[in-house]
């Protein structure tokens, strides 16, 4: 049995994490329920720093907030003095409305609207990261109406391919983000930001994807990256102030994954960036990482209540739970894996293999396939672990099911941080139909 963080088996048998049992979480919150281990953040957040901070270099760490995003977490992310990743209004509004300081922002997004980066201008964004040629002109447009001059980041698709789901890779060529570094879109695209007087152009993005657990990608693109670097000094005179190499840095979900140590990732993208920077003489840039999942992926675990049960003989025991896809949709669409046990009976001897299905009203609302547990009843509560990530942030109102509370768990005290949807939430914006009265 692996536990995560803080988390723990109590003198009661129940799980309990950040020194709060999660048994009276469920009662006091309801289910299904989100609980975030605080100190597994910090944790992550500070050791993401200190990596850097080992090797003396300008860095910046940003929490991609796509990840799990609330004005609570923003504020945890402030605390632990990261910067902040954004992919939309919504998550730029969330960050304001926190209070998160708008110059370490970085806005991020394949598709941003005029009325997006109007609101990113509005706020003084640091650094807007533009993905294509729309996007490029629009923004020039829009700084010169402004008449200011925008930092921007060229978002690039070096040709690497990281492994993992097909549908979590992004720096290949066949990707819908990014300026291809390999057919002259990359080039043309610096041309044009440094031809305009509207951008300062501090330097250069690429993410080649998710949940990926080894570093010859991030060194890989790093090479390819100053390959073009080296063309554009030399060309162009043009060399930049920041490389950022996104994020994707994998975590534990069941014993198949094999994590390394964040600092294993600083330590190769560090020297791989310095080596090139050497070689190709170009002076060292500060580095910039985006880790979203590895900070809360782990972090977080969702609390079920047991509901019903279906036996079918020789065949499959099935355990239905209070959620499902409406809460956590990644099983459905990645084929995720999860593990779990029964919270308030987590010692109990594991005596079948059960798959757990969730509420909504679709065959393929399964949260986990074949899961050893003890003979589950209602009344019991089932605690998935590692839902921290796109949990919440992928979380939707599938037949009408309300999206759950947020708990934030620290020191042995508990605080709600995002209230559970009521039906009348879910009604709130519905207007009536208007019918024809006949005279």
């Amino acid at each position: 049995m692996f536990f995560h963080g803080t988390s723990r088996v109590n003198d009661k048998g129940h799980l309990e994490i950040g020194g709060v049992d999660t048994v009276d979480l469920a009662k006091e919150y309801g289910t299904p329920l989100y609980i975030y281990d605080v100190a597994l953040i910090r944790e992550r957040a500070r050791g993401f720093k200190e990596a850097f901070q080992k090797h003396g270099v300008k860095a910046q760490v940003a929490y991609a907030s796509k990840a799990f995003s609330s004005i609570a977490m923003v504020q945890l992310a402030e605390e632990e003095g990261l910067s902040l990743d954004v992919v939309s209004g919504g998550e730029l509004y969330t960050a304001l409305q926190a209070g998160f300081p708008p110059e370490r922002i970085h806005f991020h997004g394949n598709n941003k609207s005029r009325d997006e980066l109007m609101m990113a201008l509005d706020h003084g964004v640091g650094c807007i990261v533009v993905d294509n040629f729309y996007e490029l002109e629009l923004l020039e447009q829009l700084s010169k109406q402004y008449g200011k001059k925008t930092a921007i980041l060229l978002r690039v698709t070096p040709g690497v391919e990281a492994h993992t789901h097909d549908y979590i890779l992004t720096g290949q060529e066949d990707s819908k983000f990014g300026f291809d570094l390999n057919n002259g879109q990359a080039d043309e695209a610096l041309q044009k930001a440094l031809s305009s007087l509207s951008f300062s152009v501090l330097g250069i993005h690429c993410h080649i994807g998710s949940q990926i657990f080894e570093t010859t990608g991030f060194v890989l693109a790093a090479q390819k990256i100053f390959q073009k670097i080296a063309h554009w000094k030399e060309t162009y005179g043009f060399v930049p102030a920041v490389v950022n190499l996104g994020g994707g840095f994998g975590i534990r979900y069941t014993s198949e994954d094999d994590p390394i140590p964040v600092s294993e990732y600083v330590d190769q993208i560090v020297e791989e960036v310095k080596k090139q920077a050497s070689e190709k003489n170009i002076p060292m840039p500060e580095i910039w990482i985006e880790p979203g999942r590895s900070l809360v992926g782990d972090a977080g675990t969702t609390i079920y209540s047991i509901g019903s049960r279906k036996d079918v003989p020789n065949v499959r025991h099935y355990v239905a739970v209070d959620g499902g896809m409406s809460d956590n949709i990644r099983p459905a669409l990645y084929d995720a894996k999860y593990e779990a046990v029964l919270a308030n009976r987590v010692l109990d001897e594991k005596n079948e293999i059960v798959a757990i299905a969730g509420k909504c009203c679709e065959s393929g609302d399964m949260l986990i396939w074949d899961l050893p547990l003890p003979k589950a009843a209602p009344g019991d509560y089932l605690a998935v672990f590692c839902t921290g990530a796109y949990g919440y942030s992928m979380a939707n109102n599938y037949n009408r099911i309300p999206r759950p509370a947020v708990v934030f768990v620290e020191n042995g005290e508990a605080q709600l941080v995002v209230k559970r949807e009521t039906y009348e939430d879910l009604v709130r914006l519905d207007l009536p139909l208007k019918t024809k009265v006949n005279k």
